[in-house]
């Protein structure tokens, strides 16, 4: 099978399971800060279910999630329970219109690693797109 048919099967398999367990239990996030709080507090949790609720829907963000996921599959179990015991601190919050905010933080599991993630509104919902942290 090509590897561009199987990458799109995979985006659009992980897509269908999101979107079939985006739960009751999460609540839209009420504003910019509140989306990113909610997605870094659940990826560093593990809990990359409820993160990918909080993640704007496309393809690229499906594959970036997917592989952060795998990262931290990777992690021994001190490095997971450090993460889920940081504390998130915010060093800079930027709007740059009325729909788009750069959030700046920290987390105390890494306190050197500030990069920043784009808070977008679509369709009334604030979301992580995680195309931001890309280098190009």
């Amino acid at each position: 099978m090509d590897m561009k048919i199987k990458y799109l099967l995979a985006a659009f398999l992980l897509f269908l399971n999101i979107a079939c367990n985006d739960s009751a239990d999460n609540k839209k996030a009420e504003n910019d800060t509140d989306a990113a709080r909610e997605f870094v507090r659940a990826v560093l949790d593990g809990d990359f279910s409820k993160a990918s609720f909080y993640l704007l829907k496309d393809s690229t963000n499906q594959l970036l999630i997917e592989r952060q996921k795998k990262n931290y599959e990777q992690l021994n179990s001190l490095e997971r329970n450090n993460y889920k015991e940081s504390s998130i601190r915010p060093v800079g919050i930027i709007k740059e219109n009325d729909s788009t905010t750069i959030f700046r933080y920290y987390h105390s599991a890494n306190p050197t690693d500030t990069t920043p993630l784009r808070i977008v509104k679509q369709n009334g919902e604030w979301l992580v797109d995680l195309k931001s942290v890309i280098k190009m």
